[in-house]
């Protein structure tokens, strides 16, 4: 019984450690984030030449509608390209970009890759460029997008992320994919740079210096999270990263339970393939580099995704509350007035996280769809095998 008893308490203890410094640290962001990041707008700005780089793997529903987008910025038509990376398009598709004033530059591989997109495209395109900019191939920039990137330039940034929002509210999981968006952007961008970290970036609506993107993209080959790998080669060498909340390029939702477990699947395996990489790294950098920015970072691959957190903190919360009040005797160590703490952080980050505009009916509908979102996740835990080896597509089709 004794033994029993010990091994029950070091669960315990390992839970309470780990879901509570995860509460803790998003609830300090997201309280962070309440308050401004104002960037400073310079006087003089140097006109940049963009190359608007659009990687596409099978995307025909939507890439002409993104590439005619595209070339609707108020930024000087002479200083931007827009750069289509087509992967197994259909005839028709490829006719229709053909039509279009931009570069087309059509890819194949044996196996499928952003990465490897992304560097065709620059060897076929050369470097005449100062910037580089990349979208997904369902991203819609707000017009002025360009222009605000520029600025950040400007203030002597070489990496940049934009703000990337919903482009689509239409069913229940675009609604809380839509959410769990903008939490992300308050709590590991916009929070993060007001505390003087550097932000996350995303994986599109984001801008480097060209030379050094087109450098350092070749040497990465990730199959899965290719924006994870370079966020941390960026960190690991001192790079700031910028957050532009108000630079918008919108960003199609999911829409079915099964595309969100299949895109979360891939997440999540590839945090972890990242945290077992550089987890040392991070611990020497931290410790002998006093660089925070970076180990922050390792941090974040190994950190609970934040409707896993919501959930586990909510079950066990509930657990223990009915032991409290129900029950004399319990096996644990720790008591709900333990875990109710920890619970109150992740519920008021959510509050300080999600924008005013989701307080509304829809999103109360939404939330019936939570528990099956939380689920989903559980279970993808538990089929990572391989998901970081192989391409996972997720399919788009929203224009509007």
């Amino acid at each position: 019984m004794e033994v029993l008893h010990t091994i029950i308490y070091i669960v315990e203890l390992i839970l309470f450690i780990y879901l509570g410094f995860a509460a803790l640290y998003v609830f300090v962001f997201a309280l962070a984030s309440i308050f401004p990041h104002k960037q400073k707008v310079p006087t003089n700005t140097t006109k940049r030449k963009f190359a608007v780089l659009i990687p596409g793997y099978k995307e025909d529903a939507v890439i002409v509608h993104v590439a005619k987008d595209a070339l609707l910025q108020d930024y000087p038509n002479d200083a931007y390209d827009v750069v289509v990376i087509a992967d197994s398009f259909q005839a028709n598709t490829l006719m229709a970009l053909r039509e279009l004033p931009i570069t087309l530059v059509e890819v194949s591989f044996d196996i499928s890759t952003k990465s490897k997109a992304l560097n065709k495209a620059m060897q076929s395109i050369g470097s005449q460029y100062d910037v580089a900019l990349v979208l997904d191939a369902d991203n819609l920039m707000a017009a002025d997008f360009i222009t605000k990137v520029n600025q950040a330039f400007d203030n002597g940034f070489n990496v940049v992320q934009g703000h990337r929002t919903a482009k689509n509210l239409n069913t229940s999981f675009a609604i809380l994919d839509a959410i769990s968006e903008e939490v992300n952007n308050n709590i590991f961008r916009k929070g993060h740079r007001v505390l003087g970290f550097s932000s996350a970036l995303i994986g599109s609506g984001m801008a480097f210096d060209y030379a050094f993107f087109k450098n350092t993209m070749s040497k990465v080959n990730a199959i899965g999270g290719f924006d994870k790998e370079l966020e941390l080669k960026l960190l690991k060498n001192r790079k700031k990263i910028e957050y532009l909340n108000d630079a918008i390029v919108l960003d199609e939702k999911v829409q079915k339970s099964e595309v969100f477990a299949k895109q979360r699947k891939r997440w999540l395996s590839a945090q972890f393939v990242y945290f077992a990489r550089y987890f040392f790294p991070g611990l020497y950098h931290l410790f002998f580099k006093g660089n925070i920015d970076f180990f922050d970072k390792v941090y974040q691959m190994i950190s609970p995704p934040r409707i896993l957190l919501l959930g586990l903190t909510s079950i066990i919360t509930a657990v223990y509350a009915a032991l409290w009040l129900y029950s004399g005797v319990t096996p644990f160590s720790f008591t709900f007035m333990h875990w109710l703490p920890i619970f109150l952080f992740v519920v008021f980050a959510f509050l300080f996280s999600i924008p005013f505009k989701f307080y509304n009916k829809n999103t109360l509908v939404a939330i019936v769809t939570l528990p099956r979102a939380f689920f989903l996740m559980f279970a993808s835990l538990f089929k990572l095998k391989g998901a970081n080896k192989k391409f996972i597509h997720t399919e788009h089709g929203v224009n509007n």
